[in-house]
């Protein structure tokens, strides 16, 4: 079975669409890989331009954001680009419905929580590391001092589906 968790990134917003994870000028790639070095190269937080090469980002195996993430329009290139740059867990309040299903089509766990507690995980200071229990639907976002455990539901088939590492990998196993 796949592993879920990592070093995790911080994005503070709402409703961060696929123009912002993947810029629509970059579509016409015709491989995954191109799109790895445009990653959230258009984002802003608060009127500035997100820098998407800090050391934080490079290393992160988890994006922590908040709701409607992938909201805008439906591509596979957003999702794309979270696996080309190793993404394997995005955790927030909802995700567009859409890019949810990409996400788990590609083999990447989007676990949706409740305000409350990404509130708590927003409150971690320093580097936060996200170990992800598939089986027991629980995550633990941890720092040298602290750490935040938090319960997740999946429906059975998503559940397999990231289990097998995505759709292809499932598909393979199962026809």
């Amino acid at each position: 079975m796949k592993q879920f968790g990592g070093p995790a990134a911080f994005i503070d917003r709402n409703d961060i669409n696929t123009d912002e994870i993947i810029p629509a000028k970059y579509l016409t790639e015709i491989t995954k890989k191109a799109l790895a070095p445009h990653l959230l190269e258009d984002l802003y937080l608060e009127g500035r331009k997100f820098d998407p090469h800090a050391p934080e980002m490079q290393n992160a195996k988890v994006l922590v954001t908040r709701a409607n993430f992938g909201c805008g329009s439906s591509r596979e290139h957003a999702v794309w680009a979270l696996e080309v740059n190793d993404i394997n867990v995005v955790i927030g309040e909802s995700f567009a419905r859409i890019f949810r299903q990409n996400m788990f089509n590609c083999g990447i766990l989007a676990v949706e929580l409740s305000k409350a507690d990404l509130d708590r995980l927003f409150a971690l200071k320093g580097q936060v590391t996200v170990a992800v229990d598939l089986e027991g639907e629980k995550l633990t976002a941890s720092t040298g001092g602290a750490a935040v455990e938090c319960a997740f539901t999946l429906n059975p088939f998503d559940k397999k589906l990231i289990g097998a590492g995505g759709w292809l990998a499932f598909a393979d196993a199962k026809y």
